[in-house]
């Protein structure tokens, strides 16, 4: 199903040069020297045992180009991330194998630039470079020292740099000839946007349980069984490793931590604020500029005028002047007035940090205080629970100093007053012990195998777990007593779509017969849409199917847990002459001349490519990521 889209930026969707190290310099030189300032890419010259990565034709691809480009898009990439990314994390995006192909398409071009004999003349190549930002003073000129000492510190020389620009402005004169002019066929962009900007309207009957003529009967323990047996696969629990541990946490030995009382007073003055919460106005502010036009204002209220109007003379709305909730010495001057009301009520005017002000109290907030006394109890909780979880953690060591020394979990647990256990953890099982949900025990059971040592592993809420997997459970049926709810929930859930199937087919042929689709039920109406819209109440799956239907139309929908019948009511082609039906029309034409380009470049490059022949060097590439790791 065809979606509308929007035109993509230009960098997107025009044909564009892959990055290519000095030979790509709008790409790696732009980026990399304007946002690093050409503080270099850690690369270095990867001398003349392995001089080049990739060959097309005649055209090579050197290992220090292929290095530097590799760095410079890893970088980029690191930039995304907002952390730096190693080269191991940047190939499971599949970026080294990019850059290459973006290096062999560049060296393809470069190659046929050579064999038709097209190339850029010292002028041109000149002004491209004197035209870089880069290398212009602070008075906007072209600095020749500046340029030289950038390159050096890019590890590049000049020769080398001219050579990649010259090749740069010939590749791009090959790609102008390519994909320049391009011009989407009016038919095509005429069908395209016909299908896009085309409505439809429809009825949609959806059918749920309480649809049915009859509450479904509740099954029998046989029927259960039955069910059970014939899917005994979606009741059957997926392989697991049986688990022995010995698990300690802070509250089984928080009431042992001793607290002294200096502690619990200090943490309680520590969060003053939170015990002792003083007394508050929710209050608005309506600043003026003098005190005259405020004490006019004030008459206006005074005389009828809401104070909303007010706020509203000002230019203002009310979350403008919306103070929150505040104390009395956060209004300053204006405190002792505001605070004197008991009820909600305007005063003023009163000075303001801003100038002669109303003041709206709209709700008074009593003082929360809560004494030492009344805090007492929790404050000592948990400061026991903080000491436990420090006893806690500093048994880990000792801890494992009795795995290391032969200690089993079993030992361990009984010689530290640990908590032993057994359990069956199953990845992505839905029936697991709670003890399994720590994202700390999840990490080590899964890198854990039978027969490994035991580990002491620190829990997220400050406990520790000593885990050892003892053996492989292969799959095996959850018993029916067990899983008892889960069948009866699944046979509902079938018994309930096989009666809705039934009940759409009944109400379909009753339609055929000439009943009235509203009169089977409440039905949904939508006058208008596109095939792409996304509607509130209406399930994808009925403005897809309205799509395939002819006016007037009445069909049945039962896929993606939607089961209803559906009328087709009106088809309102595209309007193809309007003024915003012309823009929409010459930006998708846009849209897909980009495309056809950028299909032609590629196109171009992979057979310039073959004709070329492109020969890979595996072990100069495999040489190159070593010395970046």
């Amino acid at each position: 199903m065809a979606k509308t889209t929007t035109p993509k930026d230009d960098d997107e969707t025009t044909p564009r040069k892959k990055s290519r190290a000095a030979s790509s310099v709008f790409v790696w030189l732009m980026l990399g020297m304007i946002v690093t300032g050409l503080g270099g890419y850690g690369v270095t010259n990867f001398g003349h045992s392995v001089d080049n990565v990739a060959t097309v034709g005649k055209a090579e691809i050197s290992t220090t180009e292929y290095a530097r480009a590799l760095r410079t898009q890893i970088n980029q990439l690191s930039k995304q991330f907002g952390t730096p990314l190693t080269l191991k994390q940047a190939q499971m995006f599949g970026l080294d194998q990019q850059v290459l192909r973006g290096l062999i398409s560049n060296a393809a071009l470069d190659n046929e630039a050579m064999r038709i004999g097209l190339s850029a003349g010292n002028v041109q190549v000149a002004q491209k470079i004197a035209a870089i930002p880069a290398f212009k003073d602070v008075t906007g000129k072209f600095d020749r020292k500046l340029y030289g000492d950038l390159l050096q510190q890019n590890g590049i020389t000049v020769k080398e740099f001219e050579t990649g620009m010259r090749g740069d402005l010939a590749r791009q004169v090959l790609q102008t000839a390519i994909a320049g002019g391009v011009v989407t066929p009016q038919p095509l962009t005429d069908t395209v946007y016909a299908y896009q900007a085309e409505t439809r309207g429809f009825t949609l009957l959806q059918l749920t349980e309480a649809s049915l003529p009859q509450k479904l009967p509740a099954p029998s323990e046989d029927q259960l069984q039955a069910y059970y047996t014939a899917h005994i696969a979606d009741f059957t629990r997926p392989e697991a490793k049986r688990v022995s541990y010995a698990l300690l946490r802070p509250a089984d030995i928080a009431k042992d931590q001793p607290v002294a009382e200096a502690d619990i007073k200090a943490a309680y003055d520590a969060a003053a604020d939170t015990y002792n919460v003083p007394e508050k106005r929710l209050v608005e502010r309506l600043v003026f500029p003098s005190e005259a036009e405020a004490k006019a204002a004030k008459a206006k209220l005074d005389a009828g005028t809401s104070f909303e109007d007010l706020v509203k003379a000002r230019g203002l709305s009310l979350s403008d002047i919306d103070m929150g909730d505040v104390t009395e010495a956060k209004l300053g001057a204006a405190g002792k007035d505001v605070f004197a009301l008991t009820a909600p009520g305007v005063v003023g005017p009163l000075p303001s940090d801003l100038g002669p002000a109303l003041y709206r109290m709209n709700a008074i907030l009593p003082a929360q205080v809560t004494s030492l006394a009344e805090a007492h109890d929790k404050i000592k909780a948990d400061l026991q629970l903080k000491a436990a979880a420090k006893a806690i953690a500093d048994k880990n060591e000792a801890l494992n100093d009795l795995l290391a020394g032969g200690s089993t979990v079993a030992d361990i647990a009984k010689d530290q007053g640990m908590t032993p256990g057994t359990t069956d953890y199953a990845k992505g099982a839905d029936d697991n012990d709670p003890v399994t949900a720590d994202p700390a025990f999840v990490k080590a059971v899964d890198g854990m195998q039978p027969g490994d040592f035991a580990q002491a592993v620190p829990l997220s809420d400050g406990g520790l777990i000593v885990l050892q997997v003892t053996e492989t459970v292969p799959p095996t049926p959850v018993p029916l007593a067990k899983a008892h709810d889960k069948v009866a929930a699944a046979y509902h859930a079938d018994a309930l779509a096989k009666a809705l199937t039934a009940l759409a087919d009944a109400d379909l042929a009753a339609v055929k017969g000439g009943a009235a689709l509203g009169s089977l039920g409440i039905t949904d109406h939508v006058a208008s849409t596109r095939r792409n819209a996304t509607l509130n109440t209406i399930p994808p799956e009925a403005i897809a199917k309205a799509f395939t239907m002819k006016t007037g139309e009445v069909a049945k929908i039962d896929e993606k847990g939607l089961v209803g019948l559906i009328r087709l009511d009106q088809i309102t082609p595209a309007d193809m002459t309007g003024d915003k039906a012309k823009a929409a029309q010459d930006q998708l034409a846009t849209q897909a001349a980009q495309s056809i380009a950028q299909d032609a470049y590629d196109l171009f490059s992979t057979a310039m490519t073959a004709q070329g022949g492109l020969t890979i060097d595996q072990a100069a590439i495999t040489a190159v990521q070593s010395r970046m790791n």
